[in-house]
């Protein structure tokens, strides 16, 4: 096939607005005929995305894909709004004219922490520790009770979720026993990079590690791989931040954590069919599409299913997003 006659792959580029919060989306496109793209934007769960967030297409998109996109809400990005910054990123030091913040600014090594807010994230770490092992209950229990921030937060996440019964939640076991140790193993995860008093970057890394985590299950699932191996690319992407949050190297904060050899070989050298996933999205967030597209035959997949991954991914990313914010304010 002539690659310029394949669909191009997608991936999205979330920006932060002034304040360091994701706040809009920019569409990353690779080399490819971009007609062949007018499905995947038109469907639903593409069209919903501009309906959550502001997205933006860069100029000189192709006009009929861009007349798709801006029939869905999507408009053009404009240049002189969008800062790109890689080093620590200094609020009193942006342009008036920057509206959007691009660039790695969130991977930048994290500012000393201190009290309350190490001792919070020492704890939840402890925590995914104890649920990796399915530790009991009680256990489990006994230490959310350390924290109130914690203890609150997933009080309030059972809670929204109605359940269906129309019962409050009020104990800890009862809500350990209704969310069930996956979903609970995934919400200590979030709760590890959601925002914390004094970390800027917070909110931009929750952004990222959602993606990565979401759409690395979602390729392993694309791949043929079995639950096990699903449940291993979502844990993958999740603790594959854990380095940057702490300001530690990765292998210093996964040596107290119980984890299997295939997750431990992924992220800290990007071993097996998890470590090729891995390096895959690596790629796609650093803008490398083409070789993205490259490597996909390698690992048996198309763009096809690599850009419908993506979009579930970052749909999914949304509601995490969404939802930390509104326990942040809640």
């Amino acid at each position: 096939m002539n690659p310029s006659s394949a669909a191009p792959l997608v991936f999205f580029r979330v920006l932060a607005d002034r304040g360091g919060k994701p706040a809009g989306m920019l569409l990353d496109l690779g080399d490819g005929d971009a007609s062949t793209l007018l499905p995947l934007v038109a469907s639903e769960p593409f069209a919903a995305l501009a309906a959550t967030f502001p997205c933006m297409y860069r100029p000189g998109l192709a006009p009929e894909l861009a007349a798709v996109l801006a029939a869905h809400g999507w408009s053009e990005q404009q240049p002189s709004a969008l800062l790109r910054i890689d080093g620590p990123l200094l609020q009193e030091q942006l342009p008036p004219a920057a509206t959007w913040i691009d660039g790695d600014w969130s991977m930048a090594p994290p500012a000393r922490v201190q009290g309350a807010q190490a001792a919070s994230r020492a704890l939840a770490l402890q925590l995914v520790q104890l649920v990796a092992a399915d530790a009991d209950t009680h256990a489990i229990e006994a230490l959310l009770r350390h924290d109130p921030t914690l203890s609150y937060q997933l009080m309030r996440l059972v809670n929204s979720l109605g359940m269906g019964t129309g019962r409050r939640i009020t104990s800890f076991a009862q809500a350990i026993l209704i969310l069930g140790r996956q979903q609970l193993r995934r919400w200590l995860n979030l709760m590890l990079f959601a925002a914390r008093q004094g970390d800027l970057r917070s909110p931009m890394l929750l952004a990222r590690v959602a993606v990565r985590s979401r759409l690395l299950e979602l390729l392993a699932k694309a791949r043929g791989l079995d639950k096990q191996a699903q449940e291993q690319a979502f844990m993958t992407g999740m603790f594959s931040l854990l380095g940057v949050l702490f300001g530690m190297s990765l292998a210093e904060v996964l040596a107290p954590l119980a984890i299997g050899e295939a997750v431990a070989g992924a992220l800290l050298a990007h071993e097996g069919e998890l470590g090729a996933l891995l390096r895959l999205v690596e790629l796609a967030e650093q803008g490398e599409l083409d070789t993205v597209a490259e490597k996909l035959a390698g690992l048996q997949l198309d763009a096809e299913q690599f850009n419908e991954a993506v979009t579930d991914a970052v749909t999914w990313m949304l509601g995490a997003v969404l939802e930390s914010q509104g326990s942040a304010h809640g």
